[in-house]
């Protein structure tokens, strides 16, 4: 894969003005659908002229240069129209969550304090707000407005994990080259984005396909019956998924996944979690590894990493190696390099140290010199291969020994009855803490018992790895995007336990 790109790569890129790439695109080819979902589909030159008049409402409304706009909707073309109409006016699109109760998306809301929310509950209290399913004015006209160039192109929202809100605003502006495409995209092809457009990975995609000419296929919500047949249907040849799909389509079974054809699916690649070995070879194993991609990297856009299948078989685990743009730094909790083999920080540092991907609205940035970090975990091997352990503030500490989350669930989700789990410790007067383990079991299956459980495990983690307790869940317990709330997982169990009986 030739196109693959650093998102630091991306940091004073120039090219055509986002306010102007859909007109681009009609022009060469206006009947060429652009975005589908559901029975609904919209060509390039309706997508254009739509965004054009909500683009035109945005500015009667005062959204203007470098604003942001809130976009708080289902998975939709609604959710397209209302990017790249923030990009006509010159203003900064951020996506939020439209599952978020008030009290979540108002506090977003007043961190950003946008020009404009577009959806969101309706009691939420904004400058400006326009509800779902708004249409603008049909006497509006279609006609291209000035081409405009937001400073910054995107802004997403983060804080699942800690409970506290903050927005990552790209230090990207708000241009693409419409014939270059990245990430192992081509142009003019067909990609489906069965993640929600809130979360960084399947937004970024989706708008990264569409500013090359692709036929962005969204999905309301992931279905992995469905995945397949839009797979074979559309014939899509590039894909971005998170573990918690690959499990799902996985455990179809092959006759089911046989019965699609993906002979056009050239790139599949993942993201946003750790992927289970097993689960990674199994995909291998079945697509081949010339089509599996891994990539990773924060939505702050520090630094990348890339892996391609093949390169996976070489070294099992890995996430590959550092893209042009920055290195790996793996810190101690000083601050000092560690060598290869031993579980730090991972840090990026930019090949130009002037250089910022991102800021925060709302946070702080995590920084040693000018090396920047996510939280997450790892160490690098002596070919500079980047290995993920897990959250640092996610690892469990019982009995002096380091348990990662990650780890344990990768092996829990290994048995064939289980579909999710996550791990989390809880307080233990001895231990400090202790393994314990929210479990869902897939469609169909009994729960195991406790004792079987610890049998499986015990075949694949040391022994104090292994939960002390199993906590068995209907509810799913990853999002769409394959995230969880971990931290409020854990408060809510201890907040039972401390219940009096």
């Amino acid at each position: 894969m030739t196109q693959i790109a650093s998102i630091m790569a991306l940091v004073g890129q120039k090219g055509m003005p986002l306010s102007d790439i859909l007109r681009f695109h009609a022009d060469r080819d206006p009947d060429r659908p652009a975005v589908t979902i559901a029975d609904r589909t919209v060509t390039r030159r309706e997508l254009d002229e739509s965004s054009n008049r909500l683009a035109r409402q945005f500015q009667a409304m005062g959204v203007g240069q470098d604003d942001f706009v809130t976009i708080c909707l289902p998975n939709g073309i609604e959710v397209v129209e209302a990017a790249f109409a923030a990009w006509k006016c010159g203003a900064t699109p951020h996506p939020i969550s439209w599952r978020l109760p008030l009290i979540e998306a108002q506090a977003i809301v007043d961190l950003v304090n946008p020009a404009l929310v577009v959806g969101g509950p309706d009691e939420i209290v904004a400058r400006q707000r326009i509800p779902a399913g708004f249409r603008p004015d049909p006497a509006l006209s279609a006609e291209a407005l000035p081409s405009a160039v937001a400073t910054y192109w995107k802004a997403m929202s983060s804080g699942g994990s800690t409970g506290r809100p903050k927005v990552i605003v790209a230090h990207k502006d708000a241009t693409f080259d419409p014939m270059a495409p990245i990430q192992g995209q081509q142009v003019d092809g067909a990609i489906l984005l069965p993640g929600p457009l809130y979360n960084n990975g399947p937004f970024m995609c989706t708008m990264l396909g569409l500013f090359v000419g692709n036929h962005a296929v969204l999905m309301p919500r992931f279905d992995e019956v469905e995945a397949l047949e839009l797979f074979a249907c559309h014939k899509i040849d590039w894909t971005f998924i998170v573990p918690t799909m690959m499990n799902r389509i996985w455990r179809l079974g092959e006759e089911v996944r046989g019965r699609y054809d993906l002979s056009h699916l050239n790139v599949v690649l993942h993201s946003a979690s750790i992927c289970p070995v097993w689960l990674k070879q199994a995909w291998i194993d079945w697509l081949g590894p010339d089509r599996i991609y891994e990539g990773y990297g924060g939505t702050e856009g520090q630094g990348t990493t890339l892996i391609t299948g093949s390169e996976w078989l070489e070294h099992q685990g890995s996430v590959g190696r550092c893209q042009p743009g920055a290195r790996i730094q793996i810190l101690d909790p000083e601050g000092n390099e560690l060598p290869p083999g031993e579980v730090g920080e991972i840090f990026f540092l930019p090949d130009n140290p002037d250089t910022k991907s991102y800021h925060y609205i709302g946070a702080e940035r995590r920084e040693v010199g000018a090396a920047g970090s996510v939280g997450d975990l790892g160490w690098l091997d002596p070919g500079g291969w980047l290995y993920i352990a897990d959250r640092r503030t996610d690892m469990i500490v019982t009995g002096g020994a380091n348990v990662f989350p990650a780890e344990v669930e990768a092996a829990l989700d290994a048995h064939p009855a289980i579909q999710s789990s996550i791990v989390i410790g809880l307080p233990h007067e001895d231990m400090i803490a202790t393994v314990h383990a929210i479990v869902q079991c897939a469609p169909g299956q009994a729960e195991p018992t406790h004792d079987e459980l610890v049998a499986f495990l015990k075949t694949r983690i040391v022994p104090y790895k292994i939960p002390r307790s199993f906590e068995f869940v209907a509810e799913n317990l990853r999002d769409d995007a394959g995230k969880a709330r971990r931290s409020q997982l854990r408060e809510e169990r201890i907040a039972r336990m401390a219940q009096p009986g």
